[in-house]
């Protein structure tokens, strides 16, 4: 029996087959401590600083949105190729798996601005990928009304959809307006707590009602084998030079099975 007050972790060994089944079924999974309390906070901490070192991407009422922090800061590349999270992943999506980007997404105190539903796919410009996911790793507490997720269940299995708008909460419901009556769960989190969510599900975050920042570090990962596309144009891709219908580069983009096997503990990763 685990000791009072402590701390409930998860692993890739704890991650059970209800776990993944809820995942293929819902398009989301809440894992707990995927990360230490600890180790959050550390991240966290790194996170504010690389504010003023990473230019950001989006830097509105929204959030704050800094990419690409796994090749700027060593901290947070520590997170981002962390063995355990690409482990996981695998488990859930069920395909070799490589690494498409990351991200902070920070949403200022009392910001006042909602993250409206919207799915992450329609952004990339990936062609054949069979699955996509993110692991969203609160760095802080994140309750309701400091900013966290809100998911559809089910929705991943739409497709083909355009780009929605992130600021215009009824964008998501013009291009699927099924989703209006369908079930919504919303997902606070403790920091070092992890969602994973399908590339293809719609999800939304509350507003950062607090006088403290709300600190998220996104992972993304993508199909191993997925190709180019010619669009929609991406910050990550568009200053590489990359063929269309060509694969992602591992030096870029580096493959799970690279994130697992490479460089043992002690060591610096080469990608």
């Amino acid at each position: 029996m685990a000791a009072a007050g402590a701390e409930t972790r998860t692993t890739p060994d704890d991650l059970s087959e209800d776990t993944v089944s809820a995942y293929r079924r819902d398009g989301f999974v809440h894992l707990p401590g995927v990360i230490s309390r600890a180790d959050a906070g550390r991240f966290a901490e790194a996170a504010m600083a690389a504010r003023t070192t990473v230019r950001d991407h989006h830097n509105g009422t929204i959030f704050t949105q800094l990419l690409q922090l796994w090749r700027h800061d060593e901290t947070l590349r520590e997170l981002t190729l962390n063995p355990d999270l690409a482990a996981i992943a695998a488990r859930l999506a069920g395909i070799p798996l490589r690494l498409w980007h990351d991200q902070l997404l920070i949403k200022e105190p009392r910001n006042g601005a909602a993250t409206e539903f919207h799915q992450d796919q329609p952004y990339w410009p990936h062609a054949g990928s069979r699955h996509a996911l993110s692991a969203w790793v609160a760095l802080v507490d994140v309750p309701v009304d400091r900013g966290c997720m809100t998911f559809i269940p089910g929705s991943q299995h739409l497709d083909g959809l355009r780009p929605q708008d992130l600021s215009d909460h009824a964008d998501m419901f013009a291009v699927a307006p099924e989703l209006l009556w369908e079930r919504r769960v919303t997902v606070p989190l403790r920091a070092g707590d992890c969602t994973f969510h399908n590339s293809r599900l719609a999800h939304s975050a509350t507003p950062n009602f607090t006088g403290d920042p709300r600190i998220a570090h996104v992972i993304i990962y993508v199909d191993a084998d997925l190709t180019l596309a010619a669009e929609p144009a991406h910050p990550v891709t568009d200053q590489l030079g990359l063929t269309v219908g060509g694969p992602l580069p591992d030096e870029h983009f580096p493959r799970f099975a690279e994130l697992i096997e490479g460089p043992q503990p002690g060591t610096t990763p080469t990608t």
